[in-house]
C-alpha cells in the first residue's frame, strides 16, 4: 500500500520519483526503492515524507479514518485532503464556504 500511495501522490503533485526525492532530502535510488515497494521507510522517514509531500503518514500507509464507513467517501476525502495540502490558506478557504453551501442547500431542500 505504501509504495502505491507513494506513487499515487507524486503524481498528484505532478512530479517524478527524483523530484519527490530531491524535496524529501533523500537519495534517489533509497527512494525508489520505496515507491516500488522493495523497502519501507522508518518511522522518522515516513514522517519526514509526508511533511514534505504535503500528506499524512496514515493516508501514506493507507489507515482509514475511524469514522468512515464508506470506502469511496473515505477514498474522497483522502482525495480533498491532499488537494487541500497544496492550496492557499485563501483557497482552502473558498472550498470549505463551496462546500458549506452545498450542505446548507441540500439541508434547505430536506426541509420543504
Amino acid at each position: 500500500m505504501f509504495a502505491r500511495r507513494l506513487q499515487e501522490r507524486a503524481r498528484q503533485l505532478g512530479i517524478s520519483n527524483a523530484e519527490a526525492a530531491r524535496r524529501v532530502g533523500l537519495d534517489e535510488r533509497r527512494y525508489a526503492h520505496y515507491a516500488s515497494g522493495r523497502r519501507e521507510p522508518d518511522l522518522a522517514t515516513l514522517v519526514k515524507i509526508a511533511d514534505e509531500l504535503g500528506t499524512s503518514p496514515n493516508w501514506l500507509l493507507g489507515v482509514p479514518f475511524a469514522n468512515e464507513v464508506d470506502p469511496q467517501l473515505a477514498a474522497l476525502v483522502d482525495r480533498f485532503l491532499n488537494a487541500a495540502n497544496a492550496m492557499t490558506r485563501q483557497e482552502a478557504e473558498m472550498c470549505v464556504i463551496q462546500a458549506e453551501a452545498i450542505v446548507a442547500a441540500k439541508t434547505r431542500t430536506r426541509r420543504r
